[in-house]
């Protein structure tokens, strides 16, 4: 089908995206890496979405995901409301919200069904990438990583050593485990875009989130949001490795690390509201990039993202002695 000219998002992830996501099992053991280059591009009124991809991973998920040397191209339906992905690659469509688009589709390729999260981080010339793979209800491979853009990769030899460089970094750091700060206290705060459920812009919403560890693993959150969503919450959080717990009084629920991502629900005592949230650690200095779609009962209710930035505070839990 073709359009009169790109949507707002199409022309947000214009050029050329270079990543090197990590592959999870799905318990979040790390098993390797997927290169991938990837470009929607939109000419003579058709979009058409080209991705190359180079896995490196290990076990049994290697021999399901690597299709070989062929490039994927498929074509796309592209609006503001609704992006529909035509095959033969991948079937399905993605919802945007900005410079968010959350998608659902299937690769017939793989076998398997993605929910797939793209935030563009334009102030950071990031975008922050999450696929999870599912057959059925069952998850079978989690997908997840940074990107960067370029619009000259092929002609400019400093572009391809900066992308070179951050391949270098996301190789490094792809693994690591979605770890808060262990001994000190501190505080996140930032603006998160904000949008209702039929994607029409609410404005932003003031986030800070006090904390202060009790224990090595678990620590006290009081959370405090104005503007487009107003609520309070205090809740105590906790983790046993990659498994995280909200233990209340006002937020129950659970999540699971996969790396630098935590993917969680969270539901409100006492009220038919709830959030599932896609948190990422995109710095080494607990900069927090955040994605919570909220639920009242099953129905979409506000969709919210941005970057909470981390203030640190005194450490709590000192070197102890004995009498």
């Amino acid at each position: 089908m073709k359009g009169k000219s790109p949507s707002k998002f199409q022309q947000a992830i214009a050029g050329t995206w270079h990543g090197l996501p990590s592959v999870f099992e799905p318990d979040g053991t790390h098993v390797g890496f997927n290169k991938v280059d990837r470009e929607s591009k939109f000419e003579d009124g058709l979009t058409t979405y080209f991705m190359r991809t180079n896995f490196s991973n290990s076990g049994p998920l290697r021999y399901r995901f690597d299709l070989g040397a062929e490039e994927f191209a498929f074509g796309v339906i592209d609006s503001d409301s609704n992006r529909v992905y035509c095959g033969p690659d991948f079937i399905g469509s993605g919802r945007p919200y900005g410079l968010l688009v959350d998608s659902n589709y299937h690769s017939p390729g793989w076998n398997t069904d993605l929910r797939t999260v793209n935030l563009v981080l334009p102030e950071r010339e990031l975008q922050v990438y999450s696929s999870e793979l599912y057959e059925g209800p069952l998850l079978v491979a989690m997908f997840n990583g940074l990107y960067i853009v370029t619009t000259d990769h092929g002609t400019n030899p400093e572009t391809r050593r900066r992308v070179e460089g951050f391949i270098a970094s996301e190789r490094a750091n792809g693994s690591k485990p979605f770890l808060l700060p262990v001994k000190a206290a501190g505080r996140w705060k930032g603006n998160l875009q904000t949008f209702d459920g039929d994607q029409q812009r609410l404005g932003p919403t003031e986030v800070a989130i006090d904390y202060t560890p009790l224990t090595l693993l678990s620590a006290r959150m009081e959370l405090s949001m104005t503007g487009a969503i107003r609520r309070e919450a205090s809740f105590v959080r906790s983790r046993d490795r990659n498994a995280h717990k909200f233990e209340g009084p006002d937020v129950w629920g659970n999540g699971r690390g996969y790396g630098r991502y935590l993917f969680s629900t969270q539901h409100f005592y006492g009220e038919p509201f709830k959030i599932r949230a896609r948190d990422t650690f995109i710095d080494d200095r607990y900069s927090l990039c955040v994605v919570w779609q909220f639920y009242e009962g099953a129905r979409e209710r506000f969709t919210a993202f941005g970057v909470l930035e981390f203030e640190p505070g005194p450490t709590v839990l000192q070197a102890r002695h004995a009498e």
